[in-house]
């Protein structure tokens, strides 16, 4: 195995891959970024144009000494904007199985960056269908801190190292596809006491 699976935890309550690809070969699964506050941030920096647009014209003119000098932050937060936007965008996972090199491949991208796991079904211990503990936001102004709940998660089990976090999401979504990915690999699905029963609160 090659990579550290704790580079594939989320800090999001969900994930929510999709299958792009199924067939005897190759088992492919994909997700991509957070689109809605990329879409939000694009949105708010291209109102912010009709503003920053008049202040680098005056800025131009007649430097940091005119009246628009004390409004030069304006051009700064369109750019912050559409850096976040970018970099959300480019926000990208797949999970990739491979039939014929018996191999399993996590992959996480960024604008930035590029991190891979990858281990031989040989090395896979299990597939789990558990519960994590998620939290539900940020403490503020002294208030109490944020307390968590349960959301369904699917980990695959790797030899000598933790498990890496595969999706999270509803709990009849992550047993279907972990179905598909333990009968790919010839692993079993093992799967918490708290959901065999099929929790209600769970399922959405």
């Amino acid at each position: 195995m090659t990579g550290d699976p704790a580079q594939f935890e989320a800090i999001g309550n969900r994930l929510g891959f999709t299958i792009v690809e199924d067939s005897p070969e190759r088992l492919r699964l994909s997700w991509q970024g957070a689109r809605f506050p990329a879409f939000l941030c694009v949105g708010m920096a291209v109102l912010l144009l009709f503003i920053s647009v008049p202040i680098l014209q005056a800025l131009h003119v007649r430097g940091f000494v005119g009246p628009a000098g004390s409004l030069w932050y304006f051009p700064l937060m369109n750019l912050v904007l559409f850096g976040i936007a970018i970099f959300l965008v480019t926000q990208r996972r797949t999970i990739e199985f491979d039939s014929e090199k018996k191999s399993l491949e996590l992959c996480r991208r960024s604008l930035y960056r590029k991190i891979r796991l990858t281990a031989g079904f040989d090395e896979i211990d299990k597939i789990t269908l558990g519960i994590d503990q998620v939290s539900s936001g940020f403490s503020m102004g002294g208030s109490t801190a944020a307390e968590s709940f349960p959301v369904p998660a699917l980990r695959i089990h790797i030899s000598g190292t933790d498990a890496a976090l595969l999706d999270r999401g509803s709990l009849r979504r992550l047993d279907e596809a972990g179905k598909k990915i333990a009968a790919r690999i010839g692993k079993p699905l093992e799967i918490a006491p708290e959901l065999a029963g099929g929790d209600p609160a769970l399922k959405p």
